[in-house]
């Protein structure tokens, strides 16, 4: 019963700040200003599907950059010794120290015509190449920034797999390729899926990115939403209902990828 009482303040801190929000959300989208009911909000999300589809796109370019890099760096630090351990740790997170909004600025000083990098390859005799404004720069300030939280939940699985699991693995004639793709492979799926989904959702809601890095020609999911609450086509509605569009994409994503990731949980548990 006390704990029952307990969860009183996570039960009104939920409703408050996260049922609330949503239902004026949904409660946007299906009116017009007026207050009228209506559906052409949604339907009008149509009219914008390329955003989206450059905005899933770059989203899944950018995680599966953020997994290639992680996956190797977090099965190294798992790896090595305590201290060793808690440094690289310590040098993953010390970025995200940092306001986001200065991390993103810093990449526009390091990108544009006359910034460092341009500079330097003038220096060497090569021209200038324009890296700022450009869809590779705005998936460069999404690893950059999401990055760490890749890396961090692959990291905490794989100090989790005993050893003695990849011993015996050795000890019955598998090389190392077989040890990885049966053993390390199956039981990091778990880090797999919530670093994916920590990657993935921030990504492909993003504006501060592709505003700065972007420029205005490579406008996001993120940017249109916030050009319809405070950008000039000040509109709402129609903002609830792209929000409400994207929120059940994504859910529709996890919902499926979780599936994937308990099957694979239960096949790792087989073998």
């Amino acid at each position: 019963m006390k704990f029952r009482y307990a969860s009183i303040p996570y039960l009104i801190w939920s409703a408050v700040f996260v049922l609330v929000p949503l239902g004026l959300v949904a409660v946007f989208a299906f009116t017009t200003q007026d207050g009228t009911f209506t559906i052409d909000n949604i339907a009008r999300v149509s009219s914008y599907t390329p955003v989206f589809m450059r905005s899933v796109w770059l989203a899944i370019l950018a995680t599966a950059i953020c997994l290639c890099i992680g996956y190797p760096l977090a099965y190294l630090m798992s790896r090595m010794s305590g201290v060793s351990q808690r440094t690289m740790v310590m040098l993953i997170m010390l970025p995200m120290w940092i306001n986001f909004l200065l991390r993103t600025y810093a990449w526009m000083t390091l990108l544009e015509n006359n910034g460092v990098i341009n500079t330097v390859l003038r220096a060497l005799g090569f021209g200038t190449v324009r890296m700022i404004n450009t869809q590779g720069a705005v998936v460069l300030g999404m690893v950059y920034n999401y990055l760490a939280f890749m890396i961090l939940p692959l990291y905490s699985i794989m100090t989790k797999i005993d050893d003695r699991v990849i011993e015996a693995a050795q000890d019955l004639g598998a090389n190392p390729l077989t040890v990885f793709s049966r053993v390390i492979f199956p039981l990091s799926v778990p880090g797999i899926s919530t670093g994916v989904t920590m990657v993935f959702v921030p990504a492909i809601s993003t504006f501060i990115i592709s505003r700065m890095l972007g420029g205005g020609s490579n406008m996001l999911i993120g940017d249109l939403i916030d050009a319809q609450f405070l950008g000039n086509a000040y509109n709402p509605n129609l903002g609830a209902a792209i929000s409400m569009v994207l929120m059940v994409f994504i859910l529709l994503v996890m919902s499926i990828f979780n599936q994937f990731d308990d099957s694979e949980e239960r096949e790792g548990m087989l073998i």
